[in-house]
């Protein structure tokens, strides 16, 4: 209490003040609380992931947690360059609901235009054909004719030419009314090599390609550790720490994205209160009391 929109934009108008609801603080679902997995529920997310014969299934990570951070920065930073025109602040606001309905694209055009309810595709794309997960002799992966280029390409690559020509193929129309037959009559073709291999004939011809990896497969792919998506610094206590990079990269960045381990709890409580503009003495008393953490240094 105290610290809200109205209060704090009183004393500094110049003030930019970001905030993130479950559901938004309008509407009949104001005042819910909200995490993400009930989001991605609400928002249609799960209802169109999954296999066609299965429940409605949650995205592997937070997704709503994560792209609501993403939108509300992105806000900030557009509020940053109109109060460089203006001088004035302004309230910045998104939800997990409306981070994630943003995110719909074209599964959710296809319902305010067509007023379709998309359905669960599994591992096919919604509208293109052939487009998804296909079985090799040592396992799926995956793989994208999205044009009709690619398309003929695919079909002269495992001497298929007939189907380029057979009325039930003949088109991206025609290929998604008959999927599945599409579908088994590739991976006829496909079964005979392994992953590896059909990948490397996809890509020379221009058709994306490529394997399903698990977390070890990733991380200790040549491709991932050549574009540096993870970096290593010391950790005071538990030593070399593997972290995540961040995935955008800027000059100013000199290389690296990670530059300090994660912080001890109050490692840089003085720091942070020096910042402020507390004197040290008042500070010490702070840390003194417990008021404020100060991590215990080692020796």
């Amino acid at each position: 209490r105290g610290l809200g929109w109205e209060q704090l934009r009183a004393l500094n108008p110049r003030l930019i003040y970001a905030g993130i609801t479950g559901f938004g603080r309008e509407g009949p679902y104001g005042q819910w609380p909200g995490v993400d997995q009930i989001a991605q529920g609400m928002s249609g997310f799960m209802s169109i992931t999954g296999q066609p014969d299965g429940p409605p299934t949650r995205v592997g990570v937070p997704i709503g947690d994560l792209v609501a951070g993403m939108w509300a920065a992105i806000g900030v930073h557009a509020a940053l360059m109109q109060r460089q025109v203006t001088g004035r602040g302004q309230r910045v606001e998104t939800s997990l609901l409306a981070s994630l309905v943003g995110l719909l694209c074209v599964q959710g055009q296809r319902y305010l235009s067509l007023e379709e309810v998309p359905k669960r595709q599994g591992n096919d794309h919604p509208v293109i054909s052939p487009y998804g997960t296909f079985e090799a002799s040592d396992g799926p992966f995956n793989m994208a004719a999205a044009t009709e280029d690619m398309w003929l390409k695919l079909c002269g690559l495992l001497d298929l030419e007939e189907l380029a020509q057979a009325p039930e193929f003949k088109d991206n129309t025609a290929r998604m009314k008959n999927r599945d037959e599409l579908t088994r009559r590739l991976n006829e073709r496909f079964k005979t090599r392994t992953r590896a291999e059909w990948t490397s004939e996809l890509v020379r011809l221009g058709l994306p390609a490529g394997p399903i990896f698990d977390m070890a497969d990733v991380f200790n792919d040549a491709h991932v550790q050549a574009n540096r998506l993870v970096e290593e610094v010391t950790h005071p206590v538990l030593g070399p720490l593997r972290q995540l990079a961040n995935p955008v990269r800027l000059d100013a960045m000199e290389g690296r994205s990670v530059r300090t381990p994660p912080p001890l709890l109050g490692e840089h409580s003085e720091a942070v209160l020096a910042d402020w503009g507390i004197p040290p003495e008042r500070a010490a008393a702070l840390i003194a009391k417990g008021t404020v953490r100060r991590a215990e240094r080692s020796t």
